[in-house]
């Protein structure tokens, strides 16, 4: 057998998105494993160097899961063709001149999202990409999640009839470091707009890809922003003004009628089954779609509510619905997508996850926040 391997250059991954998904439950994990195994004679084995600015980061991060190949000389990495493939998961606001790179070297360019902070920006670096000939792909992590692989399967099954609603609820708690035993558990750049922060530019990126291929393409949208947390404090220990918004309600037209409520927010104590929850509600029976879970409430065991204030309900609502059991093993949702990526790379296999697609989210977000600004409905016009 052939154990091919592939040269990966993991750029900007010392922070917890880049070391926790991308490294250490994606390549590390693919690697542990043997490699992703083809068929009977070939298996493609990646091969990473870590780079970045802080050699002290990476070089710990090499050690902790027995890389042997870092370095904070990026260029020289990329001016060897052994590496075919860049993977950037470094600050947003960092990416283009990173990407310029990569490309003028003919890497293979994947990215985690925000590709960028403006679709004028986003789209450059898809034609960047394209124009130059060179596979590409953006992070779209969320699609290879159990709730949502249930959902979909539910849905090609016919089970909600004819879908008639869709609300969802994603947030936590983010503690603002004024408590010393409550530590904040993101990063303070998140909380700053000049830094490429905030609720909307972070996660309706990830709200755009999923409507798009879970519920319809998303046409028009309506969207408040708030900073309900104007105060709180850095790594450092020092307190800091927050500029970016950290809460957003919104509402989404798709391309068939259909309207989304979606409400994020940094400010909000959990009580649901999970951090993201997606009701759908259909004529034929209802879900409640989470990261991992999914439940659901068919028409013909829907119990009969009665309004009566007056009394505690008859009715523990909460009984009334059924777990979708799992239909087998469930991989890290990052990890799959890593390994479509690298055959798309090595076996030309079809990947539709570009660029392109990165650029349609910092579009919804970007038209969120103009939504916000001017107070309308603001409409999702093609790219392409």
């Amino acid at each position: 057998m052939e154990i091919r391997k592939i040269g990966i250059i993991m750029n900007g991954v010392t922070g917890r998105m880049g070391t926790n998904q991308h490294l250490e439950r994606s390549i590390h994990a693919i690697m542990q494993e043997g490699g992703i195994k083809i068929n009977n004679d070939l298996t493609l084995m990646p091969d990473p160097v870590l780079t970045g600015r802080n050699e002290n980061k990476i070089k710990a991060l090499a050690e902790k899961y027995g890389i042997e190949k870092y370095t904070t000389d990026l260029q020289s990495v990329l001016d060897d063709p052994y590496y075919k493939i860049f993977f950037d998961s470094s600050g947003t606001q960092f990416r283009r001149k990173f990407v310029e790179m990569a490309v003028k070297a003919g890497k293979a360019i994947y990215c985690e999202k925000p590709t960028a902070i403006t679709t004028d920006e986003a789209l450059y670096l898809y034609t960047l990409c394209t124009d130059a000939g060179l596979k590409n792909g953006v992070v779209q992590d969320k699609l290879w999640l159990p709730g949502l692989r249930k959902f979909s399967m539910l849905k090609e099954q016919g089970f909600f009839g004819d879908i008639l609603s869709i609300k969802g609820d994603f947030g936590y708690w983010v503690f603002d470091g004024k408590v010393e035993d409550q530590p904040v558990q993101r990063p303070s750049w998140n909380y700053r707009e000049e830094d490429g922060g905030g609720m909307i530019i972070d996660m309706h990126c990830h709200w755009r890809y999923v409507f798009d291929n879970l519920f319809g393409e998303v046409k028009s949208v309506s969207c408040r922003a708030a900073t309900i947390l104007d105060e709180r404090v850095d790594e450092n220990g020092d307190t800091y003004k927050c500029t970016a918004d950290d809460t957003a309600y919104a509402t989404f037209e798709l391309e068939n009628g259909k309207h989304i409520q979606m409400i994020s927010s940094w400010n909000t104590r959990v009580r649901k089954d999970d951090l993201l929850t997606i009701q759908v509600d259909g004529t034929h029976g209802s879900a409640i779609v989470g990261l991992r879970k999914c439940l659901v409430q068919p028409h013909s065991i829907t119990p009969k509510a009665v309004w009566n204030p007056d009394i505690d309900s008859p009715i523990n609502y909460l009984d009334q619905w059924h777990e979708v059991p799992d239909a087998g093993f469930y991989d890290n949702a990052f990890k799959i997508q890593w390994e479509k990526f690298i055959r798309h790379v090595e076996l030309d296999e079809d990947f539709r996850w570009s660029l392109l697609e990165g650029a349609k989210g910092v579009q919804l977000a970007e038209l969120s926040l103009d939504s916000h600004k001017e107070r309308r409905w603001v409409d999702v016009p093609e790219l392409g």
